[in-house]
């Protein structure tokens, strides 16, 4: 297996060398840059692409929201990881909504960590409670799911079934295990559906399925 390349944006060196300690023990994984502000690391990155970010939110020049955001316009194939100690809901929803792929609060385990990387890597997301409860949470409480939705959208069996493994947090490996499909024809599939939804990645699917009674 080809090493995931890693990068890490966070402010204090103390934690950034504590998540290489962490990351180390893994040998398919390697820490190819550091920064500790947003706009380093999106000069870094012109020179050295990563293949996950694991992305502080507050750091000083340039926040890891803004990061995020630039990051996102200029490159699909970067996964971030949000790392950080704010757990709210709506930074949450806002990181999620805006490209991130998925979202880890500082005291997470070293093995989740490395877990989420290669989710993220592999899948394009990685689905915790935190972020499952805050999906819930807009959508029970506010009900504010954005009139971008395609509320008339037609899925085929196999979609529905994909899209239920989806939300069942089911990884693209052990989705197309079960439906005899390869990991590459299920993130067709799940592209195929966030076209035909109109939403820009994972977590906007899982919004639209809980919204509409998919599951």
């Amino acid at each position: 297996m080809q090493k995931i390349k890693v990068a890490i944006a966070d402010d204090y060196a103390i934690f950034r060398d504590g998540l290489k300690v962490g990351l180390n023990r893994d040998k398919n994984l390697e820490v190819v840059l550091e920064a500790d502000n947003g706009e380093d690391l999106l000069q870094q990155i012109e020179l050295i692409q990563p293949d996950v970010i694991l992305m502080d939110l507050k750091m000083p020049i340039m926040d890891g929201m803004e990061a995020t955001k630039q990051i996102r316009k200029k490159y699909d194939n970067i996964k971030i990881l949000i790392v950080t100690m704010y757990d709210e809901a709506k930074f949450i929803i806002h990181l999620m909504e805006n490209g991130a792929n998925g979202y880890l609060l500082k005291n997470a385990d070293p093995k989740e960590i490395r877990k989420a990387i290669y989710s993220v890597h592999e899948d394009g997301y990685y689905f915790n409670d935190i972020v499952n409860k805050a999906l819930l949470k807009k959508l029970v409480i506010k009900g504010n799911v954005k009139p971008s939705f395609n509320q008339d959208v037609e899925f085929s069996e196999r979609e529905l079934d994909v899209l239920k493994m989806i939300c069942n947090e089911k990884t693209a490996t052990e989705i197309g295990s079960e439906l005899f499909l390869s990991p590459r024809s299920v993130e067709g599939i799940r592209q195929r559906i966030i076209e035909k939804i109109g939403v820009r990645n994972t977590a906007g699917l899982v919004m639209f399925a809980v919204k509409n009674g998919v599951i």
